[in-house]
C-alpha cells in the first residue's frame, strides 16, 4: 500500500487580488500593544483598581464626611469605628463597641476589673461573655471578655466609620486628607525627579568625554550623602512642611532616574536612526528632545512608578520620628504616629492609615512591574 497522498484531495486555493496582500494582524502602536499587555497582567489591573479607589476617596472621601480636618469634640474622644450595615457583624469590629478580655480569680472579680478599666459606675452599657469561669483551688484563673458599648453611653447616634482619635476628631476624614497630602508630595517629588534626572543623564551621555566625567562624579557625591542628613539641613534652614520635605526628597533622589537613563541614551545614540539625524543638520538639543528621549519613555515611567511609593514611604517615615509636618498639617505619617502611641489600648487609630499606606505601596509595585513587562519589546509575543 503506497504512503503517497492522493493528489485529489488537495484543492488549489483561488486567488483574489484583493486580500492577497492583506494583513491579518491589526496594525497597532507601541503603547496600543503595551496596553493589550497590560491589561493580560491581573495583578497589575488589580493594582491599577486600588491605586484609582484610593485616589477618588482622597478627593472625595472628605466630602463624604461632615467633619472637617481639626474638628474637636473632647467628650467624643476614641470612639471606636462604626458603619452602617456592618454593625451587625461583630467580628469585623466595626459595630461601635470595645472588647478586652480581662483574667482574674473569679468572674466577679473580672468584672469590676472591666467596670474600672471604662470608668463605669454599672453594667448599664457593657455585656459579659464567660470564656472561663476559672477554678480557684487548680489556680485556673477566670476569663471573661467584657463588651462596652460607647455610642450608646453617649447617646451617640452618629456613625463614625474609622472613629475618632484621642481629641475627638473624624479619622475617615483625617486619613483622606492625609492620603492626599502624602500622594501629592510623592507625586511633586517624582516630578521633579523625572525632570531633573532625565535631563541630567540624557546630557551626560549624549555628550560624554569630560562633560560626562564631571557629571558623574558630582553624582557619585550626591549618593554618598544620606537623605536623612539632607532633611535635618532642610527642616534647619527651613520651616518643617511640606516644601521643606519635597526639596528634601528632591536633592539627591533624582540621581537614580540619571543613572538609569544615561544608560539608555548611551546604547541609543551609536544606532542609524541618530547619525540619519544628525547628518540631516538636526541639533544636538532635537536629538536628544525628538529621538533619544522618546526612545527611553517606558524605562522612565516605570521608574518614576517605583519613585512614588518610596517618597510616600520615606515621608511616612519622616512624619513618624517627628521630622515630617507638623500639626495641623496631617499626612499618613503623621496618623500613624498619633496611632502608634495608642496601639495597645485603642488599635484603631492606628491600623487605618497603616492599611491605606500598604495599600498605596502594593498597588504601585505590582502597577510597576506590569508595566515593565508590558513596555519591554523583548516581552512581546
Amino acid at each position: 500500500m503506497s504512503n503517497e497522498p492522493n493528489k485529489d484531495l488537495f484543492v488549489p486555493a483561488k486567488e483574489r487580488e484583493d486580500t492577497s496582500e492583506k494583513i491579518s494582524r491589526p496594525s497597532l502602536s507601541f503603547w496600543q500593544d503595551a496596553w493589550m499587555r497590560l491589561k493580560k497582567n491581573k495583578g497589575a489591573i488589580f493594582g491599577m483598581v486600588v491605586l484609582i479607589s484610593i485616589l477618588l476617596l482622597a478627593l472625595l472621601g472628605p466630602i463624604l464626611s461632615s467633619h472637617g480636618l481639626d474638628d474637636q469634640d473632647l467628650t467624643l474622644s476614641r470612639m471606636p469605628p462604626k458603619v452602617q450595615g456592618l454593625e451587625n457583624v461583630s467580628w469585623l469590629g466595626l459595630d461601635g463597641t470595645k472588647r478586652e478580655t480581662f483574667e482574674g480569680e473569679t468572674v466577679d472579680v473580672v468584672k469590676e476589673r472591666a467596670l474600672a478599666r471604662y470608668s463605669q459606675d454599672d453594667f448599664e452599657f457593657m455585656t459579659f461573655e464567660v470564656l472561663n469561669e476559672g477554678n480557684p483551688s487548680a489556680n485556673e484563673p477566670a476569663e471573661v471578655t467584657a463588651i462596652f458599648d460607647p455610642y450608646a453611653e453617649k447617646n451617640v447616634e452618629e456613625y463614625y466609620w474609622f472613629g475618632t482619635d484621642t481629641l475627638g476628631r473624624d479619622l475617615f476624614t483625617r486619613v483622606w486628607l492625609g492620603t492626599r497630602i502624602s500622594l501629592l508630595i510623592a507625586f511633586v517629588a517624582a516630578f521633579i525627579d523625572m525632570l531633573v534626572g532625565v535631563a541630567y543623564g540624557g546630557i551626560s551621555a549624549y555628550f560624554g568625554g569630560r562633560t560626562d566625567t564631571i557629571m558623574q562624579r558630582i553624582i557619585e557625591v550626591l549618593i554618598g550623602i544620606p537623605n536623612l542628613v539632607v532633611v535635618l539641613l532642610m527642616i534647619m534652614v527651613l520651616d518643617p512642611g511640606i516644601v521643606a520635605i519635597i526639596i528634601a526628597l528632591t536633592i539627591t533622589g533624582w540621581t537614580g532616574m540619571s543613572r538609569i537613563v544615561r544608560g539608555q541614551v548611551l546604547r541609543l545614540k551609536s544606532q542609524e536612526f541618530v547619525l540619519a539625524a544628525r547628518t540631516l543638520g538636526a541639533s544636538n538639543k532635537r536629538i536628544l528632545a525628538k529621538h533619544l528621549i522618546p526612545n527611553v519613555v517606558g524605562i522612565i515611567i516605570v521608574n518614576a512608578m517605583f519613585t512614588i511609593p518610596n517618597a510616600i514611604f520615606f515621608e511616612a517615615f519622616l512624619s513618624f520620628i517627628g521630622l515630617g509636618l507638623q500639626a495641623p498639617d496631617t499626612s499618613l505619617g503623621t496618623l500613624i504616629n498619633d496611632g502608634f502611641k495608642a496601639l495597645q489600648v485603642n488599635p484603631y487609630i492606628m491600623i487605618f492609615p497603616a492599611i491605606v499606606m500598604s495599600l498605596i505601596m502594593i498597588g504601585f509595585n505590582i502597577l510597576a512591574d506590569g508595566l515593565r513587562d508590558a513596555l519591554d519589546p523583548k516581552m512581546r509575543e
